[in-house]
């Protein structure tokens, strides 16, 4: 999927105003999100300090309402998009490339290693009191180095990122699993992020996690309001919706990619789900 297009750090910068910072990173004050609804990919991670009221986020195929405080996390791979759920919403938010602060780090692997950024169902991580004045503090060091001149800002900003990632991961291991949710139903969205490209069959799902698919089929829709077969599609769906915004690639390539047996039936199966074709949704997006 390395011909995905994917939102620059440059894009980035222009939605939210700050076109003049050349740097591999920025630092962004935010008051009035510029809310994307179609799903992309970006090419920097992004941390963000919601600090007051509310956004609506879509990660993968989970969609939640994130209420202040609370931290949000987004790297490159991560499928995202936004829309407004409060008036008055208010956060902080740090760009960077991973060329950047990987500059001096012997582990390559370092940020991949931490799933919050990737394609996990957890993107985001309630704060309490005590927790938000860490992260209150850590932003405020953030923000005052990169406004102020330092000719070394680029090694004091990455030793922040170290300090806030390890921050965050700590606040993840202190967040027990939700015991309403059904572990099966887990088990399921992970099989399908993995193999959602490839197998579109309910049968296949059940018979990865040993249970009929009689039986998966009732758990998923008991816990989810949706079945298993309407989870499949809207992984394929959100995957092809990303891969129309290149227009490098043609639709029979998007085909190809999504492992349909031909053109035909790729946009007969986008069209069902959608409501357009897919030459119809590039050209509209």
């Amino acid at each position: 999927m390395n011909n995905i297009i994917t939102y620059s750090l440059d894009k980035h910068r222009n939605m939210f105003a700050y076109p003049e910072d050349l740097r591999d990173y920025f630092y962004a004050e935010v008051n009035d999100h510029p809310y994307v609804e179609e799903p992309y990919r970006a090419e920097s991670y992004a941390v963000g300090y919601l600090k007051k009221g509310s956004i609506k986020m879509r990660s993968g195929l989970v969609e939640k309402v994130v209420h202040a405080p609370s931290l949000i996390t987004i790297g490159p791979s991560a499928i995202r998009s936004f829309s407004e759920d409060s008036k008055e919403m208010q956060m902080d938010i740090i760009f960077f490339k991973s060329d950047f602060f990987l500059e001096n780090q012997a582990n390559v692997f370092f940020l991949i290693q931490f799933d919050f950024f990737e394609n996990s169902d957890k993107h985001d991580f309630q704060l309490t009191a005590e927790s938000e004045e860490t992260f209150k503090q850590i932003f405020k060091l953030i923000r005052t180095v990169l406004n102020i001149s330092n000719k070394h800002e680029r090694s004091i900003l990455r030793s922040y990122l170290y300090i806030l990632i390890y921050e965050i991961d700590a606040v993840k291991a202190l967040i027990t699993s939700d015991p309403a949710v059904n572990p099966l139903f887990e088990k399921f969205r992970n099989a399908l992020m993995k193999h959602f490209l490839r197998q579109r069959s309910v049968g296949f799902y059940a018979d990865q996690l040993n249970v009929s698919r009689k039986y998966l089929s009732e758990v998923i829709k008991k816990h989810s309001g949706r079945t298993a077969g309407e989870w499949i599609d809207e992984a394929v769906i959100l995957e092809a919706k990303v891969l129309l915004k290149n227009k490098s690639l043609t639709i029979n390539q998007i085909s190809d990619m999504l492992n349909f047996s031909s053109q035909s039936v790729f946009g007969k199966f986008f069209k069902t789900c959608t409501g357009s074709s897919p030459l119809d949704y590039r050209k509209n997006n």
